[in-house]
């Protein structure tokens, strides 16, 4: 997990991470933060090891904390938020030498993870990022534009 831990302490990522906090300083929905990154990472990573997938425990959490990484881009200029991420993403990646095949495993995970479809660890990027909000205890829950079926109303991780 070094690569991981140097990530966080990045500059460049500690920059984004306070971009997204300042668009969403004034935001009553689910923030884009290190929470919920690591949320999502943990969560990943539970149902890695609950359903015996084999994915790498430090391509999960790479993958988790840059997943967001790019969500002030989408507020400021409406790229979308994966795109964003990925493009911030690939040279803070190259930056801590992931190999070409992690990199693309963490690619696919950052851009198919807001993609109900997506596929092998796409899917569990999206899954974990779903189950990461705690849709039950929202004080915006009605004022929430996810529909009822992709709210959170247990607790499963």
């Amino acid at each position: 997990m070094d690569r991981f831990n140097c990530i966080l302490n990045d500059t460049e990522y500690i920059y984004y991470i306070k971009r997204n906090k300042k668009f969403e300083k004034d935001r009553k929905f689910c923030k884009h933060n290190l929470k919920h990154f690591l949320d999502v990472a943990r969560i990943a990573q539970l149902i890695n090891l609950e359903e015996s997938l084999g994915f790498n425990k430090e391509i999960i959490y790479t993958t988790a904390i840059l997943h967001d990484i790019g969500k002030s881009l989408q507020y400021e200029n409406g790229t979308p938020h994966e795109i964003a991420s990925w493009e911030i993403s690939k040279e803070i990646l190259h930056n801590y030498r992931y190999n070409e095949e992690e990199i693309e495993i963490i690619k696919q995970g950052i851009l198919g993870h807001r993609d109900k479809k997506s596929e092998n660890f796409a899917q569990l990027m999206y899954r974990a990022d779903k189950l990461s909000r705690l849709c039950i205890s929202c004080k915006s829950i009605d004022e929430c534009n996810w529909g009822d079926e992709k709210k959170n109303f247990k607790i499963y991780y």
